[in-house]
């Protein structure tokens, strides 16, 4: 089967550093600094629709410099590698180990999502991935049917993994399962609205779902 997982809540914690990027950007162009609960809402969308999202009085401009100001803040808040969630090394070799294909359908940008595959070396693990400024942004099923042609599967035979609910809608528009992870920034409330095969509670319980068990 080929296991499609999104980035950012998912397999790295990088919620918090997400949220102060993107408070830090607005203050810098003169927007409303805004909670983290409604940065954290939008997490898993391309920047630009991100952006959009938060601050739909923005005009274009407005809109321009938020996106050169978040990438700046982003690369200067990187003195270290965002960690991965507990478990997802073990559980990603577990799952190469039993046959298994891995890809990643992420809101990153693709500059973004190679820089984490060189600083945690995970990029060799994974078979293909797309970035949302390469494709259609979540929740467009774009970049699922594009992950199914490049790697040859079935979309009865892929199922994505997330954390919020553009995953899962995205998922749903493919006719693709999808498994919800509680511990990133949608609640399963709201994970539950999309009907997921099941919501797990540590990334190491997809082990767990039988079309996956080794």
């Amino acid at each position: 089967m080929l296991v499609i997982l999104d980035w950012d809540g998912t397999v790295c914690n990088s919620e918090a550093r997400i949220v102060a990027c993107m408070q830090r950007a607005a203050e810098r162009v003169g927007l409303p600094v805004l909670a983290p609960e409604a940065i954290g809402n939008i997490i898993g969308l391309g920047l630009p629709e991100a952006i959009l999202s938060l601050f739909p009085e923005a005009v274009s401009e407005q809109r321009q410099q938020m996106r050169e100001y978040y990438a700046e803040e982003w690369l200067a808040a990187r003195t270290e590698p965002l960690p991965l969630f507990d478990g997802v090394l073990e559980t990603l070799d577990q799952l190469l180990g039993a046959g298994h294909q891995l890809a990643v359908a992420t809101g990153k940008s693709r500059r973004g999502l190679n820089r984490e595959f060189e600083e945690h070396g995970l990029g060799e693990l994974f078979v293909a991935s797309r970035c949302a400024d390469e494709t259609a942004s979540k929740p467009n099923p774009l970049m699922l049917r594009e992950l199914l042609v490049e790697t040859g599967r079935a979309v009865d035979d892929a199922v994505m993994v997330g954390d919020t609910v553009y995953d899962l809608e995205m998922a749903a528009a493919a006719g693709m399962a999808s498994i919800g992870v509680s511990y990133g920034v949608h609640t399963p409330e709201r994970l539950e609205t999309l009907r997921p095969r099941v919501i797990i509670d540590h990334f190491s319980e997809l082990l767990r779902w039988p079309p996956l068990v080794p």
